[in-house]
């Protein structure tokens, strides 16, 4: 009896460490597919980081590319400034320079004026004072 319990034992335990062919065939396409999957969900991560890295790129590169552009026109901007400051400082150079010109013209009217008047005056004080002398005389 017990080569017979020792027999079944030793049958039973080639039963289960022996697999067949077919078996073995599902297990190597099992392992296949779960390498497989494996190789596909690292090579999404991979591409995955790839478009990270490019957009963060583009990001980067647009954010340099419209700083450039303040940079201009504000470099522009200060320039047109600068251009209409010299052109005020001209325009009030004219202006007083107009200025001048006409107190100058007002000042040699008003003198003129004085100066014919002032003959005026005299020639006036002059007939009056003939007059009186011709008055005297008689």
């Amino acid at each position: 009896m017990k080569k017979v319990i020792l027999s079944l034992i030793m049958v039973m335990a080639l039963m289960v460490s022996v697999t067949s062919c077919r078996e073995k065939k599902e297990a190597d396409k099992a392992e296949d597919a779960v390498e497989n999957a494996t190789k596909e969900a690292g090579d999404a991560v991979k591409d995955a980081a790839d478009a990270t890295k490019d957009a963060a790129d583009k990001v980067v590169n647009d954010a340099e590319r419209k700083l450039k552009e303040a940079e201009e026109a504000a470099k522009n901007a200060v320039g047109d400034a600068k251009v209409a400051a010299d052109k005020a400082v001209e325009d009030a150079k004219k202006g007083l320079e107009t200025m001048k010109d006409h107190a100058k013209e007002t000042l040699e009217a008003a003198e003129e004026g004085a100066k014919d008047m002032a003959k005026d005056a005299v020639e006036e004080g002059a007939k009056k004072a003939e007059g009186a002398v011709k008055d005297l005389k008689k």
